[in-house]
């Protein structure tokens, strides 16, 4: 699953179809050209992997026991300003007991649209996926308070450019009981649930 055509969402992409036996590819429906999306289109059809475009509504069941919730882009609502960002694929990936909101790298604009399309039942969440690196584009009170996830995963490089994690949002994830991981200070994450819901996190520093 792709969530957009950022390089730093999807620049080894190309090379993970190249090396390994990759049958499917998640993506959404795009607003705008990128050379990434170009690229990594063209490799699939090489490689005959097959492209399944999503939409706000749809479920991808993963196995038996796993699904993910689509609860956004919708085709009838995409958004123009930074559409890259704005349009990311929004999905709630649910396993027994445990379930994790992946948000890509939306900001306030989706989050906004997000919260007035679901009820806190749909957007509650054991975990979350920070959207845009922790940047203070997002994370509002609104949606953190709605998602009630108690463990914020932060994809972000030490020393970064932009100064993600921003620390007001580090502060928010904080008051509302999150347990925080960063990649920048923890390295790879790992989450381990079990079928009765136990979670144990391993990271690599």
């Amino acid at each position: 699953m792709i969530s957009h055509f950022d390089s730093d969402h999807c620049g080894k992409a190309v090379e993970i179809i190249e090396n390994l036996n990759v049958k499917n590819i998640i993506i959404s429906k795009q607003v705008e050209w990128s050379q990434e999306f170009e690229n990594t289109m063209k490799i699939a059809q090489e490689y005959k992997v097959n492209i399944i475009e999503v939409q706000a509504g749809d479920r991808m069941k993963v196995d038996k026991y796993i699904y993910f919730n689509i609860l956004w882009p919708s085709n009838a609502e995409l958004i123009n300003e930074n559409s890259l960002n704005n349009n990311s694929i929004v999905a709630k990936m649910i396993y027994e007991n445990f379930s994790i909101l992946f948000t890509g790298d939306i900001e306030e604009e989706t989050e906004k649209k997000i919260l007035s399309k679901y009820n806190k039942e749909v957007l509650s969440s054991t975990a979350i996926k920070v959207a845009h690196h922790g940047s203070s584009s997002s994370s509002t009170e609104e949606m953190m308070r709605a998602v009630n996830s108690k463990i914020a995963l932060i994809g972000v490089g030490r020393n970064n450019q932009f100064g993600h994690p921003n620390e007001e949002i580090i502060e928010r994830l904080h008051y509302y009981g999150n347990n925080i991981y960063r990649t920048d200070l923890c390295g790879e994450i790992t989450l381990i649930i079990n079928k009765r819901g136990k979670i144990r996190v391993k990271t690599m520093l």
